[in-house]
């Protein structure tokens, strides 16, 4: 026993090790990729002669506001998904109705059964144009992955859990929040890592009704026919569509539970 110990305790620090570079090398990837990218783009793009158009559109107060008009939509188009759709994926686990749970997955695979053009379209013809309708359409659009998952997550969780959390004396609610949620977090934050990337994207047609974001940029080049405005505005989109699954699965890491 005695001769065996420290080669079974040097093999667990070992692994412990390896997991710590894994999880180093897997968290610093999309920053350096990103980052690349956004370095290599610059230089292309400092290289060029730019005429006036692309010097208008070029510059840092234009590319500033329209990050930070596509970082709003997305944020709380985000938000209220996760308001909206964690809540409802719940509604249908707890009241287990076949028929309530398809009309709620009808209504939340509306978005995503039109094309994104067409839900924004038609929600400035029926209604009006600028941000709350882009926010809709958005919402909408990015519904239906953090539901399902919602409510994948909740199915999963082991009968036997719940059955020995009411045999503590827990009321359903305390089942709930104590153990069903928390082990399905995983799950869900898969749901609305999706959800944001989703809204990510989608946020480009933005523009289509005035809502603003880096489709301005994107829709600009093709119109113009400015290919470095194109591929600008291509690039940030990418990059911030990156950083936020990044950050998302950073927040999924911290929230799952232990020995998950």
């Amino acid at each position: 026993m005695t001769t065996t110990m420290p080669v079974e305790v040097n093999a667990a620090l070992d692994s412990r090790a390896k997991d710590r570079r894994s999880v180093i090398v897997r968290r610093s990837a999309a920053p350096v990729l990103v980052a690349l990218l956004l370095l290599s783009t610059f230089l292309w793009v400092s290289s060029l002669q730019l005429d006036s158009i692309e010097q208008r559109t070029l510059n840092p107060v234009y590319i500033a506001a329209r990050i930070r008009e596509h970082l709003v939509l997305t944020i709380v188009a985000s938000a209220l998904v996760a308001v909206l759709a964690i809540p409802a994926g719940i509604l249908v686990h707890r009241v287990r109705s076949k028929v309530f749970r398809s009309i709620v997955l009808v209504v939340g695979n509306i978005g995503q059964a039109t094309p994104a053009v067409g839900v924004v379209i038609l929600l400035a013809i029926v209604w009006q144009t600028g941000f709350a309708t882009a926010l809709v359409a958005l919402v909408a659009y990015s519904f239906l992955p953090t539901l399902r998952n919602t409510m994948i997550g909740l199915a999963q969780v082991s009968p036997d859990a719940r059955e020995a959390a009411r045999g503590m004396g827990m009321t359903p609610g305390q089942v709930l929040r104590q153990i069903e949620l928390p082990l399905a977090t995983p799950t869900i934050f898969a749901g609305l890592r999706t959800s944001l990337v989703f809204a990510v994207g989608v946020a480009t047609v933005a523009t289509f009704i005035n809502a603003g974001g880096l489709g301005d940029m994107i829709v600009n080049g093709l119109k113009l026919q400015r290919f470095p405005v194109l591929l600008v505005g291509s690039v940030l989109v990418a990059a911030i569509a990156i950083l936020i699954d990044w950050l998302a699965g950073i927040v999924e890491d911290i929230a799952r539970p232990r020995g998950l």
